[in-house]
């Protein structure tokens, strides 16, 4: 492998990670909820049918990202989810019917 090519893949992992729609779609509940609640955001849940926008709308609807560099991040990851969206909602919208929103909180006002 060149260096080219690692540093091409390393770069493909950073942006699907921080990706609204593998972070909410890839991972398990309760690890979506545990990321959105270390944004500090004050969505309650998040529709699985197009989760990765939501899970960007949730992460801007939180307190100021003191350093300023989430912003630019989450701007540009929106368009990429909206596809990405489109393309698993086959998926999310059985995710849906089968189990409803994704909760963040558990009990009101809890962690």
């Amino acid at each position: 492998m060149t260096i080219k090519n690692a540093v091409a893949l390393s770069a493909c992992a950073l942006i699907l990670s921080g990706c609204g729609t593998a972070s909410s779609v890839l991972q398990m509940d309760a690890d979506v909820a545990r990321d959105l609640r270390k944004q500090k955001t004050y969505c309650q849940s998040i529709p699985r049918i197009y989760s990765g926008l939501a899970f960007d709308f949730c992460v801007l609807h939180a307190p100021p990202d003191p350093t300023g560099v989430l912003l630019p991040f989450v701007l540009l990851d929106l368009p990429l989810s909206g596809v990405l969206d489109t393309v698993v909602l086959p998926y999310t919208v059985y995710q849906q019917v089968s189990g409803g929103n994704l909760g963040i909180y558990w009990r009101a006002g809890g962690y």
